[in-house]
């Protein structure tokens, strides 16, 4: 893997299958240190309030020793987790701000798009119908999903890196990281959106037959008793599971789109590439 982000000439985006393929071999490459980080991450969560806060700082741990490796100056874990724990809070500002902002424009969005869909259909159906009107009712609203899933991974691209710079960068705080990534990403939306699509498909088939495969199971069984207890439970495991394989991947995956930006907007003089002493093949 190599790119060079120093060059004097015109300085070219990464593609979205070079930042994909380049977060694959950094999780291939690492995969034993990122996956316990994941595990002791997802463990994490089952204690409210500081358990989160270290899910989300480890989180922003396995993105800063991955872009440690991207530069070519690695740090161990002790090492990059002094510069992450003093700013253990923080990160649970950046998961709560990205996160209740993400979930306020979902609702904002959604019923524009009912409202939309709604006023449509009554005014065609008034026209043409009760039967036309249905048919535009339901055409539309397959429409105003795809539009407010689109929209939603627009706006999510623009706070995609959010933990990063609080990882990586010195004086900075929770907020000053959200509105880093906001900037940083504002002249690459579209193509951020396609890296984070392209990734999601990556992802699916792990997260489809770990978490929603025994989900579906679920719904056919009656609540309470003991055999949907079992599945409730495996379910839960499953969970567990595709969180932890997918996690370092979408680190990984931050940490090359963060690099990528700053060298495009900053003219940093850093290179993408591998160190002699490892393959990442």
């Amino acid at each position: 893997m190599s790119e060079n982000f120093g060059s004097s000439g015109q300085i070219q985006p990464l593609s979205i299958g070079n930042v994909v393929s380049a977060a694959v071999k950094l999780y291939r490459s690492h995969l034993k240190t990122y996956l316990k980080l994941a595990a002791i991450a997802h463990l994490w969560v089952l204690v409210p309030v500081y358990g989160w806060a270290k899910y989300a700082a480890i989180s922003g741990l396995i993105s800063r020793l991955a872009f440690g490796e991207l530069i070519y100056q690695p740090e161990g874990v002790q090492t990059a987790s002094s510069h992450v724990n003093p700013r253990l809070w923080s990160f649970l500002r950046v998961g709560f701000q990205v996160g209740i902002s993400m979930l306020l424009i979902y609702f904002g969005l959604a019923f524009a798009a009912g409202v939309l869909a709604t006023l449509l259909a009554v005014a065609l159906g008034q026209i043409f119908g009760r039967s036309i009107g249905v048919i535009v009712a339901t055409t539309s609203i397959i429409i105003f999903t795809v539009i407010v899933l689109l929209e939603l991974t627009r706006f999510y691209s623009r706070w995609v890196v959010a933990e990063v710079p609080l990882a990586v960068e010195e004086n900075i705080n929770g907020g000053e990281s959200v509105a880093r990534s906001w900037e940083l990403t504002k002249a690459s939306v579209f193509r951020i959106q396609g890296i984070v699509l392209v990734a999601f498909i990556v992802t699916l088939p792990l997260v489809f037959v770990l978490n929603y495969i025994p989900s579906l199971f679920l719904i056919r069984l009656e609540p309470g008793t003991a055999i949907y207890s079992i599945v409730y439970i495996i379910s839960l495991i499953g969970s567990l599971i595709g969180g932890v394989l997918v996690m370092p991947f979408w680190q990984a995956l931050k940490a090359v789109l963060y690099l990528d930006l700053r060298s495009r907007r900053e003219g940093l003089g850093l290179q993408l590439r591998e160190p002699p002493s490892q393959d990442f093949r």
